[in-house]
């Protein structure tokens, strides 16, 4: 559907071509989205202040961050999407809180070995008791912990890991692996599967019955430092789950790679090795002999309720198909260093960029004609915390699921001005991101996959929910790659990136009056164009036929295809 270019449109686009966001296409009429850096720029500096305490779900810095989020869709003319005709969608969760004295400890024979929590260990729970307690498991090694029977593929060969401790390497088979090694490219190489993310290896630990699961940690194979995995002090979160429901593994942790070496060394056996071994699809799960694991750490539970908070503009065509934007409104909160000063971990990239972006695509939608299809607007609760808010949205959608068209999320924004390049995140999946590769050729942009797949960022954020219930997905994320910049090139694209990724899940994650947000907007400009299209039509986005979410998808195509 086509739209008039008004004078206010026309003002953006010359505005946009001066600056350097957009260039000019010939024979394209822009229906335009005025996307204003400097407002971006102010809601990130409101929501990474003091007064929202860093934003942690069920804080005082949620109740200041609610009100808010709902002020900010009133004032831009949206209608309530949230439970009983509300701005909200209550997620009730639970907090646990891991103390660090007590005992971890592995014993092989006559010797053993301490394991000090955050520094050789790191260990939490998500089960809602009062200690962490394991003792004396035996422990077994199970490489890579996958099982994909559609790649040929089983690390477990029916081991009984009930009552066991789980030790996995993190990522896929291939990631290590050289070229020519049969494995090699077997799990896409560099890029990451969902069989190389922690969370599904504890979801496996949990199928198979295990006490505990330890995950290796090594900087490349996990994308992080060790400093990132100890960051949240032993804090986890879930969602409650009913007594029907799969409990998850009781508990849930990483080894730190000395301490895991010392470890296998201690049990007489060669982890560098070992790790080699895994890269095989022979491989077979390795008991460390005579060795058992015991753990008894005080745990601090609380029971919370948080908020997803959800506006939309009613379709005026459709309005029972949704095309739905999202970003989450939390970060890791406040707390207290070993020298009893207060650290605020504000969040002001992660996610304060994604509900700037919220707003200025509401905006945008508000300053035309109502799109056909209803369009939602999500900031959620609990991403940081395990893709809690979206997932127990998907898991209690307040619209079907098999009507929503799109799931368009932005989570980090790069902050260092205009770019000749925009990246794909887990680029080959889907038509939505043809659609943005088209946007972003729009602006004079050239789109490129991630060029760090190994951090498997499609696996990480709010749309996954969404994506493993079969609606077709967009993520944006800004720390997929070095951005080729209008000003200084990949040289201070990469400087940009090296900056960012220290402060990742820090305190430094802080607004700054020196940001260069005009390259933020190149990228919410193109994901409101991909979502303008799908709500100003009834066509419906795709999964390749290639993807793991293409044969969910399949189910629903009865309802979703006219």
């Amino acid at each position: 559907m086509k739209q008039k270019t008004s004078s206010r449109h026309i003002l953006f686009l010359a505005t946009a071509l001066t600056v350097g966001l957009l260039k000019p296409v010939a024979g394209y009429a822009d229906p335009s989205a005025d996307i204003s850096p400097s407002r971006m720029s102010e809601a990130m500096k409101v929501l990474s202040s003091d007064r929202f305490e860093g934003r942690a779900p069920g804080t005082e810095g949620e109740k200041v961050t609610v009100p808010w989020l709902i002020e900010q869709y009133k004032a831009l003319g949206l209608e309530p999407a949230g439970e009983n005709g509300g701005w909200t969608q209550d997620v009730p969760m639970f907090r646990t809180r891991t103390g660090a004295t007590g005992s971890v400890l592995a014993r092989t024979g006559g010797k053993t070995l301490p394991l000090v929590q955050l520094k050789d260990i790191y260990l939490s729970t998500l089960l809602p008791e009062e200690r962490l307690a394991v003792r004396n498991a035996p422990m077994v090694f199970v490489g890579y912990g996958v099982h994909a029977p559609e790649r040929h593929w089983d690390d477990f060969k029916g081991v009984d890991l009930k009552g066991k401790v789980a030790i996995f390497l993190v990522n896929d088979p291939d990631f290590d692996a050289a070229p020519g090694e049969p494995v090699a490219g077997r799990f896409g190489g560099k890029t990451m599967t969902y069989y190389g993310r922690w969370t599904y290896k504890y979801e496996e630990a949990a199928r198979r019955g295990a006490v505990a699961a330890l995950i290796v940690h090594d900087t490349a194979g996990a994308s992080y430092p060790w400093s990132t995995v100890v960051a949240p002090g032993g804090e986890a979160y879930d969602v409650e789950h009913s007594a029907s429901e799969s409990r998850p593994v009781p508990v849930q942790g990483w080894l730190e790679g000395k301490a895991a070496d010392a470890l296998f060394q201690q049990a007489g056996l060669d982890l560098a090795a070992l790790r080699i071994r895994a890269r095989s699809e022979d491989f077979r799960p390795v008991t460390l002999k005579h060795t058992t694991f015991s753990a008894d750490l005080p745990v601090t539970v609380d029971r919370l309720k948080s908020q997803n908070v959800l506006a939309k503009i009613t379709g005026a065509k459709y309005p029972d198909e949704t095309v739905m934007f999202g970003a989450h409104w939390d970060a890791y909160g406040k707390s207290t260093d070993a020298q009893g000063n207060t650290v605020i971990r504000r969040g002001a990239i992660d996610d304060g960029s994604g509900i700037a972006a919220l707003f200025e695509i509401a905006r945008a939608f508000k300053a035309g004609p109502k799109p056909d299809r209803t369009v939602r607007f999500a900031a959620w609760t609990g991403e940081e915390r395990g893709l809690l808010g979206s997932g127990w949205y998907v898991a209690h959608p307040l619209a079907p699921l098999d009507k929503t068209a799109a799931n368009l999320t932005m989570d980090v924004l790069q902050m260092a001005g205009p770019a000749h390049n925009a990246f794909i995140i887990g680029a080959g999946q889907n038509t939505l991101q043809d659609q943005f590769a088209a946007a972003a050729t729009l602006q004079g942009r050239k789109t490129q996959p991630e060029a760090m797949p190994e951090r498997g960022a499609f696996y990480r954020a709010d749309h996954l929910p969404f994506a493993r219930a079969g609606v077709p997905v967009l993520a944006v994320m800004d720390m997929a790659g070095k951005f080729d910049l209008l000003k200084g090139g990949t040289e201070a694209g990469g400087k940009w990136l090296t900056a960012y990724m220290a402060c990742y899940h820090q305190a430094c994650d802080a607004w700054s009056p020196d940001w260069d947000v005009r390259g933020a907007a190149q990228d919410v400009w193109a994901v409101w164009k991909v979502g303008h299209d799908v709500a100003f039509s009834h066509d419906w986005p795709q999964w390749n036929a290639g993807s793991e979410f293409a044969a969910i998808r399949q189910k629903t195509a009865p309802s979703t295809v006219h």
